[in-house]
């Protein structure tokens, strides 16, 4: 009975813990999701002419120009994702499987930037990256360089401070995984003779699939929908999916069309994460 009366009262205090988290996810997610979705099919009317449902803002944001933006945004996604992954995994096994001595001042170090304000590390990297910045004044001053270079307003810029930006996102979750590997599976290879790269390609990086697979969404997602990178130093020239959906409803007040295209990169986003879960969940079942 007792027994009873416990499980009882640890689910309803599970189910009112619950509930705070339900209801923020209702309020900020849901209800605003479901108001973009019906947004993307109703037609801009003027006033006085009642809500008219429609398939035109699809037919509008299927046109090749909003297809390249996707492209370019998938494109850019992709190799921030790839490149934070190489640059992460040999930090990350060092930090998990080398360093005795001062892992906690240096996984300090790795999450400092998340106390900084976003904007203002963006300003900073501006500032060092603009034609009279520290950069080209040091280039200068050594002489590797005789005029100042356009480190601003072009893809590089965009690309460098991304990768600054989510490299610490895929080095926490490659580092939970490879710390929290059995010392013994290496001893064992090592006694049969396996060497240090065989070891790693049959034995630590299946191991790490969760890791790349957790730092690989935390990197891309976020990467695919940035805006605030692009417009501060990549300017008007460059126009990617973020920058788009942040055009039709902050400037050109169209908020219908901007919904529609929401919609449908939304649904890009999802599928190509399903595709990649599968890709991996296949590579686990072998």
């Amino acid at each position: 009975m007792k027994q009873f009366i416990r499980a009882a009262i640890a689910q309803e205090v599970s189910f009112f813990l619950s509930v705070p988290a339900l209801v923020w996810q209702t309020l900020f997610y849901y209800i605003p999701l479901t108001i973009i979705v019906v947004l993307s099919f109703v037609q801009g009317a003027s006033v006085g002419q009642g809500i008219v449902f429609t398939l035109d803002n699809y037919r509008a944001v299927l046109a090749p120009e909003y297809l390249r933006i996707i492209g370019r945004s998938l494109g850019l996604a992709s190799l921030v994702a790839c490149s934070c992954l190489l640059a992460a995994y040999p930090v990350a096994y060092y930090l998990a499987r080398k360093v005795r001595r001062g892992k906690n001042f240096l996984l300090f170090l790795l999450m400092l930037p998340f106390w900084t304000n976003f904007l203002i590390q963006l300003y900073a990297w501006f500032f060092l990256l603009e034609r009279n910045g520290l950069v080209n004044t040091f280039l200068l001053r050594i002489g590797l360089i005789s005029a100042p270079l356009q480190l601003t307003n072009n893809f590089f810029a965009i690309f460098l401070v991304m990768f600054y930006c989510y490299l610490p996102f895929m080095i926490m979750p490659l580092y939970t995984v490879l710390e929290k590997l059995d010392d013994t599976l290496f001893e064992a290879a090592a006694d049969l003779g396996s060497d240090p790269w065989h070891t790693f390609f049959r034995i630590t990086l299946p191991l790490s699939r969760s890791g790349i697979r957790t730092g690989f969404f935390l990197v891309f997602v976020p990467a695919f929908s940035e805006f605030v990178i692009p417009a501060l130093l990549g300017g008007a020239r460059y126009m990617f999916v973020g920058s788009l959906i942040s055009h039709y409803f902050l400037i050109a007040r169209n908020t219908f069309v901007g919904a529609a295209f929401t919609c449908l990169v939304g649904l890009v986003l999802v599928g190509i994460v399903i595709a990649v879960s599968l890709f991996f969940r296949k590579k686990e079942a072998q």
